[in-house]
């Protein structure tokens, strides 16, 4: 069994936003201050070249031995997946800064958790539904308890 580069390309959109959410997450590190608003606008920037990066991609195919799926239902689900993240990006945002809670991780977060929806839309079988819903569900877990001083925030994470 030999592996090709070639079988990548149905899923270079999701590599390339989980390549950018840990490049993000390094980056919120190392910058440690005033990293926010940055790397809030890259995310957003990160799900446009992802979306790009959709509908320039293949129209049908199936790759990792028939767990990843793209079609043109996939690609129309994925592209609003996108949008619905860029808007929850944005959202987010504003509401951090006005809450002044704004961390570096929320959209990094928020990122991931679009990957895991985005994996899922994909999904050929029950594995690959597993992946991405862990992915999911375990950013929005931690979203959930955000804000750490507030008890019902912190109950609705353990819950």
């Amino acid at each position: 069994m030999t592996f090709e580069f070639s079988s990548l390309i149905p899923a270079l959109p999701e590599i390339f936003l989980a390549v950018a959410g840990m490049v993000f997450l390094l980056l919120g590190v190392f910058r440690k201050e005033d990293s926010t608003q940055l790397i809030s606008w890259l995310a957003v920037a990160a799900m446009a070249v992802t979306g790009f990066l959709i509908l320039r991609g293949p129209v049908s195919a199936v790759t990792f031995n028939d767990l990843f799926v793209v079609n043109g239902f996939t690609s129309f689900a994925k592209i609003l997946v996108l949008i619905g993240g860029a808007l929850t990006m944005l959202m987010i945002n504003s509401w951090a800064q006005t809450a002044k809670t704004a961390r570096f991780e929320l959209p990094v977060l928020v990122l991931f958790a679009t990957l895991g929806m985005m994996m899922m839309v994909s999904a050929n079988d029950l594995i690959s539904v597993y992946l991405g819903l862990e992915l999911q569900s375990l950013s929005l877990y931690v979203l959930a308890a955000y804000q750490r001083e507030n008890t019902r925030s912190t109950e609705a994470g353990v819950k």
